[in-house]
């Protein structure tokens, strides 16, 4: 049976979520074609209809995690002013449903200790997804009239990553939630959102 175009767009995209769930879990150079295909009903064998080779996956579900990410972010400062906006995506960022989250959430945490060991492609494709997310958060410093927003916000987003890295690695539950609740409250405090709910 022949499927269209629209149809073959639908399977890639569900085969691009399953493979971005993968990587969350088992990182970028442990996921399995046949797994993935698996995992959304698919054969080994039909892989090929959509993507030359594992690296292109890889690079394509880089793209899936970065956008998914982008919606989150949309979410959480869409129709609100941008000091709270912003006061949302911090709270958001350094949660414990996000730090728990398994499958899901900011790529960055997942992927930076694999990213210089990715092919070039992939590695292409964090470094716009990195920039795009900078980039969101200095426009609400801009809105927010910081004076260096585009500085500021490659360092707070350096800041958030790494809270929520360390955060998910401590096994110590109470020193995990330290982690991110003196993490939370510094940068709250750093841009003058403490007093947000």
């Amino acid at each position: 049976m022949r499927y269209g175009a629209e149809h073959k767009e639908q399977t890639r995209k569900r085969v691009l979520k399953a493979a971005a769930k993968a990587i969350r879990a088992e990182g970028p150079h442990r996921i399995a074609v046949a797994g993935v295909m698996a995992e959304v009903g698919l054969t080994h064998g039909g892989f090929y209809a959509h993507f030359k080779s594992k690296d292109e996956l890889v690079a394509a579900s880089i793209d899936q995690m970065f956008a998914e990410g982008s919606e989150r972010a949309q979410r959480e400062t869409e129709g609100v002013d941008p000091r709270t906006g912003l006061g949302r995506y911090i709270d958001f960022y350094l949660s414990s449903p996000h730090r728990d989250a398994r499958g899901a959430g900011c790529p960055l945490p997942y992927l930076s200790a694999d990213a210089p060991r990715m092919d070039a492609a992939s590695r292409a494709r964090f470094a716009d997804g990195a920039a795009q997310l900078t980039d969101r958060l200095a426009g609400l410093l801009a809105a927010i009239g910081h004076p260096d927003p585009a500085g500021t916000a490659s360092s707070l987003l350096a800041e958030m990553v790494g809270a929520l890295s360390l955060a998910r690695a401590d096994p110590d539950p109470a020193r995990s939630d330290a982690i991110l609740e003196r993490s939370r409250a510094a940068l709250k405090t750093r841009f003058g959102l403490e007093i947000l709910p």
